[in-house]
């Protein structure tokens, strides 16, 4: 009998099959055997195997090919029960290396205990022809660790606490797991195996832990710390900290104070002052930080003197090849990049700043030196090397980006193993946090140039740190900021416009001949209408700009006039629903065949094909943005074209993919399109609603920029250059070394 779709059910039954299984994660798709007929099942369900007895609870929901399925969302594991069921799971492959007739052999001689022997006494296996004691501890071993797993599984599912994080815990602690949870159910909070604190706290007090124990208080600090490097921020002011933690799980002040010093003591946190703040830091952190300045420092130092009476005379042979004259600042800029270890280049649209990376890597090739490109996203560098004539790759394939035996992310390029290069030039340095230059000036041979590029006025990293600003403000590198308006750029309204938000002033809109336009529409609904009509009809059949040319933007998510309100309506105009396209519903959104959609997290481990087949690598990252080129519902299965990189995901990762029609201004980032359409309205934080969120989509435009929205929120915009504190020590750092440099006399 059909169920309806959404109804909420539970089933009781027998594994028949496993169709697919994501070891990672434990999302698995099963055939289970019940009193009412065979069903299939989809969801988080670690280290089930055929014949092993489940229940399960979830919702039923409509697959278009397979029809129902049960999404599950809680489950119990049971044991095999009678001699097919046990047979059916000791040569299912849950045991390595026991085949069917081995299997039949133990079911004869241990019976129903079978398991229970294996597990227990597994040298009484011996007694069974052809298994020998090393064997059968071998098979012991094995079953202990599933039983392990399942035990920390079903402990943690009373606390609704995903089996993903129990895998995680399992993999790295083995068969202590469950003992080291109840001794601490906050070592699950964090980063390390992915549970929230307020689940890791729940188990905890239920536990019997008290609401002031040291645990508790040292676990809500570390969050703090953790939670507040999505806000850009390497420290907070020890004061700060202990507040917030005490705030947060309503204890008192002394119990977080005391939490504080302790982590302090342990050197859990590190402790220091510095710019100007008892700053409190994660131990990672705090040696990003340093190590990055003491690098940056290093190179500073360095001085290329056998170099230096050559490279007059190649810019002058240089500027008569290519037939121009460098402005004073562009060859500055270019002998400061073949004179010194380090260089900074700074500027705004039409600056001539990519001119003068042409120039520098034009005198690196003259003086014999081999140069790699890079940029922190796949769009950056595909632009870098449109513009560059050369290849650029992203700082992570730079670096050979990969995960760890642990699963942890890591680079196989670093202090041991180098970068193949003389000098490295990284473009949009900007978008560049703490740990990533701290991983790239690590693989940077010692003796090698760095050229740091970007733009000082728009966004910083998403991930922690300041790092282009506090360089650039520390004195600390050598740098040239490119002032001048070129001729023919000065031409550009997009170009004059960005450089007036820069300096407070609100642009202009009009003109016959603008490549810079506002639309005037006051509430959400026109404003999606309007944006929605010149990205399906307007620009595309009035100024040939197709629609995979324009990029929307918006400065908020969640707005009525947000990117995923934005994004439902401009599917429905572009890529509509119609026969023979396939969509998968997953989460909060829909993915459709021929949808833009975004990587949002980095995944080091996934693989990539080239269209031809030729080429293969791994890795996606942040930002990279492609076309759902196939959904296989029967595989479960969905393919991306990322530039002619093909990347397969079960659906269980699509929750790494979102829809890109429209975007966040700070997703932008890096990127350039032809036409940019921007929806403005009041609303979202200021924050958000700040001079450099619009200088910034406005620079994404190459021909052409149109607002759309309350004039109101465009001006504020504009006039607002409240920028966001964000607690960083690296200009302190890099200060303190100009200090020692003098002292030196260096």
């Amino acid at each position: 009998m059909a169920q309806e779709n959404g109804e909420r059910a539970s089933a009781d039954g027998t594994v028949s099959s496993v169709v697919f299984r994501n070891r990672e994660n434990g999302y698995t798709v099963l055939r289970v055997k019940t009193t009412g007929g065979e069903i299939t099942a989809v969801g988080s369900v670690p280290g089930v195997n055929v014949g092993e007895r489940v229940r399960l609870e979830g919702e039923w929901t409509a697959h278009p090919s397979y029809g129902q399925q049960l999404a599950v969302d809680s489950f119990e594991y049971g044991a095999p029960e009678g001699a097919d069921a046990l047979m059916q799971y000791l040569s299912s492959g849950a045991i390595k290396h026991l085949g069917a007739s081995t299997a039949r052999l133990l079911v004869d001689r241990f019976g129903a205990d079978v398991l229970s022997v294996m597990e227990n006494e597994p040298e009484k296996l011996v007694e069974v022809r052809g298994i020998s004691l090393n064997r059968a501890r071998e098979m012991g071993r094995q079953l202990r660790r599933q039983a392990g797993m399942r035990r920390l599984v079903e402990f943690f599912a009373k606390y609704k606490i995903s089996p993903g994080v129990a895998v995680r815990a399992y993999g790295d602690m083995g068969e202590a797991a469950l003992e080291a949870v109840r001794e601490n159910p906050y070592v699950l909070a964090g980063e390390r195996y992915g549970a929230q604190f307020h689940e890791a706290d729940a188990m905890a007090l239920d536990l019997g832990f008290e609401g002031d124990c040291h645990q508790r208080v040292e676990a809500a600090v570390i969050f703090e710390l953790a939670h507040n490097l999505q806000n850009g921020h390497t420290f907070i002011p020890k004061t700060k900290l202990s507040d917030a933690a005490r705030r947060m799980i309503d204890v008192g002040q002394d119990a977080a104070d005391d939490a504080v010093e302790a982590l302090c003591e342990t050197g859990d946190i590190v402790n220091e002052h510095i710019a100007g703040q008892d700053a409190c830091y994660l131990r990672h952190m705090a040696r990003a930080e340093s190590f990055v300045a003491e690098r940056v420092t290093a190179l500073a130092r360095a001085r290329k003197d056998s170099f230096a009476m050559r490279i007059a005379p190649i810019i002058d042979d240089l500027e008569r090849e290519i037939g121009i004259t460098y402005a004073p600042e562009q060859r500055r800029a270019v002998e400061l990049a073949g004179s010194g270890g380090i260089m900074a280049l700074t500027g705004g649209p039409g600056t001539g700043k990519t001119t003068c990376v042409r120039g520098i890597l034009a005198l690196f090739d003259a003086l014999g030196l081999k140069t790699a490109l890079c940029a922190p996203t796949g769009r950056a560098a595909k632009r870098m090397s449109e513009l560059c004539a050369r290849e650029a790759l992203t700082v992570h394939r730079l670096l050979g980006a990969g995960i760890s035996e642990r699963g942890e992310p890591m680079f196989e390029r670093d202090e041991a193993d180098p970068i193949d290069a003389d000098a490295v030039v990284v473009d949009e340095a900007s978008m560049i946090d703490i740990s990533l230059m701290r991983a790239l000036l690590a693989a940077v041979k010692p003796d090698a140039r760095v050229v740091i590029v970007g733009d000082a006025d728009q966004l910083p990293s998403v991930g922690p740190g300041n790092v282009l600003s506090d360089i650039l403000g520390s004195g600390a590198v050598p740098a040239v900021a490119l002032t001048e308006i070129f001729r023919q750029a000065a031409q550009s309204d997009i170009i004059k416009n960005a450089h007036m938000i820069n300096r407070g002033e609100v642009p202009v809109t009009e003109g016959a001949r603008s490549d810079f336009f506002f639309m005037r529409r006051m509430t959400p609904e026109r404003i999606n209408e309007t944006v929605v009509e010149l990205c399906s009809h307007r620009l595309p059949h009035g100024m040939g700009i197709e629609p995979s040319q324009i990029q929307v933007l918006a400065p908020t998510r969640r707005h009525e006039s947000g990117t995923y309100a934005l994004n439902e309506k401009l599917r429905e105009a572009l890529n509509p629903q119609r026969p023979g396209v396939k969509e998968k519903k997953y989460g909060d959104f829909l993915y459709r065949e021929g949808d833009r959609v975004m990587q949002i997290k980095n995944n080091y481990d996934i693989m990539w094909n080239s269209r031809d087949g030729q080429l293969c690598g791994k890795g996606v990252f942040n930002g990279d943005v492609g076309r759902i080129e196939s959904i296989d519902i029967r595989r479960e299965t969905l393919v991306v074209d990322f530039d002619a990189k093909l990347v397969a995901y079960g659906f269980e990762q699509l929750p790494e993919l979102e829809p890109a029609f429209a975007m966040t201004v700070h997703k932008s980032q890096g990127s350039e399109y032809r036409a940019v359409v921007m929806a403005l309205t009041r609303g979202a934080s200021p924050s958000l609603m700040s001079r450099r969120v619009l200088y910034t989509a406005v620079t994404r435009a190459r021909e052409l920029f149109i607002a759309v929205g309350d004039p109101g929120a465009f001006e504020s915009m504009a006039l607002n250059d409240r920028r966001y504190r964000r607690y960083s020590g690296l200009r302190a750092r890099l200060g303190a070394g100009i200090e020692q440099r003098a002292r030196d006399g260096v």
